[in-house]
């Protein structure tokens, strides 16, 4: 007799909310808790994270519709290079993308293509329709919990690079990934002086467009 079993996606998430629940308990051995955790859920991944500069600005001078508009273009420009390179889309909120990678390289061929794709789609646009965009990438061991959200100390990083810290065309990356990236020609790396929680250096990729 064959049996089928529908699992939920919030599988991980589940399994992850019993060991926090454990963790909270008076005695718990927390470092073993963790030590499972990690045994879990713990990946090798490039995270990225995407802004669209003066986002927030121009809603408040052109109306939510108008930017509803530049979301809907990013995301039909952005989403077929994320595939192309391997890349998973884990979530949208408002203007920001977060996608991992499994290869850094990839991550960073993603970047760079999203960026030039740009050239050409500004070209006729007036300021206000033209895509502007904010790239911060992190790379190492992360908590992924399913395709719904990854956590970790790189991922802090990627995400205070591309949506604080980096400005319309730049790509900023934290030193793990610059030393991950080795096969990539025609991009340099130029040390910024900002430099986010849970990276111990972060640079300025730079690449041609």
């Amino acid at each position: 007799m064959s049996h089928t079993f529908n699992v939920r996606a919030s599988a991980s998430k589940e399994r992850l909310d019993k060991l926090i629940q454990e963790r909270l308990k008076p005695g718990a051995d927390k470092s073993k808790i963790d030590s499972r955790i990690w045994d879990l859920f713990g990946e090798d991944w490039a995270v990225m994270f995407t802004d669209l500069s003066g986002f927030s600005r121009g809603v408040a001078e052109f109306g939510i519709i108008h930017f509803l508009q530049i979301i809907y273009e990013s995301e039909r420009l952005f989403v077929p290079l994320i595939e192309e390179n391997d890349g998973i889309l884990l979530k949208i909120e408002g203007d920001s993308m977060m996608v991992i990678f499994r290869n850094v390289e990839k991550a960073i061929e993603c970047s760079i293509s999203m960026q030039r794709i740009l050239v050409d789609y500004n070209k006729d646009k007036t300021d206000t329709e033209k895509i502007l965009l904010c790239v911060g990438l992190g790379f190492g061991k992360v908590l992924r919990i399913g395709d719904q959200d990854v956590y970790g100390a790189e991922v802090n990083a990627s995400s205070k690079l591309g949506e604080d810290i980096a400005k319309a065309w730049q790509i900023l990356v934290t030193d793990s990934v610059k030393k991950a990236a080795k096969n990539i020609k025609d991009i340099e790396f130029e040390k910024i002086d900002e430099i986010p929680p849970g990276a111990k250096e972060a640079y300025s990729l730079k690449y041609k467009l």
